[in-house]
């Protein structure tokens, strides 16, 4: 039996755009409506990629805003980043992509791994950035891109995949590509 390899994930974007509903979604496989605000929380979850073992530690990281100082211990033991925004909140996008800038200082590394998500999905008639944008987005800083809804369970665990694949595949532990094909958006 292969080893368990432990990878550390930090899940971080604006207040509300629905960072710990994806990580009770996908660790607890249920929708978590109303809750404090997270101060900030570790999820574990073992998952199996290309029949490796994976121990996901997901940092649930308190809401930023694109005056954060951003914390150093998010740059130092954390293999990947999760940037999420909300479909309906312009102002989440804007943040996501400061919060990308800060963290390429930060790491000192351009080939950062990172899954840009567009969450709520299921307020598509509230939508305010179009999934074009987060398309141009994520190629600019070199993501993958999922819109995602951790109400509807829609892409929830993909997310969590295609991370996973991202950093292995950057540590040249895996071939490149995406998993969960009918979620990803490029």
């Amino acid at each position: 039996m292969a080893h368990v390899k432990q990878r550390k994930v930090a899940l971080m974007g604006f207040r509300s755009v629905g960072k710990s509903s994806l990580a009770i979604q996908f660790v607890q496989g249920q929708f978590v409506d109303s809750y404090d605000p997270t101060i900030e929380n570790t999820f574990n979850k073992s998952i199996k990629i290309r029949n490796q073992e994976f121990e996901l530690h997901v940092v649930d990281t308190a809401g930023q805003d694109e005056y954060s100082i951003f914390p150093t211990q998010y740059s130092v033991d954390i293999h990947g980043y999760v940037l999420v925004y909300s479909i309906n909140s312009a102002k989440s996008f804007e943040v996501v992509q400061v919060l990308y800038e800060k963290i390429a200082d930060l790491v000192g590394n351009p080939r950062v791994p990172v899954v840009l998500v567009g969450n709520k999905k299921d307020l598509e008639s509230e939508r305010e950035v179009s999934t074009a944008d987060g398309q141009k987005l994520a190629k600019e800083i070199s993501a993958v891109f999922l819109e995602t809804s951790a109400k509807d369970n829609f892409c929830v665990t993909d997310l969590f995949q295609n991370i996973v694949v991202q950093i292995e595949t950057l540590n040249g532990n895996m071939e490149g590509g995406k998993e969960g094909k009918s979620c990803s958006l490029q």
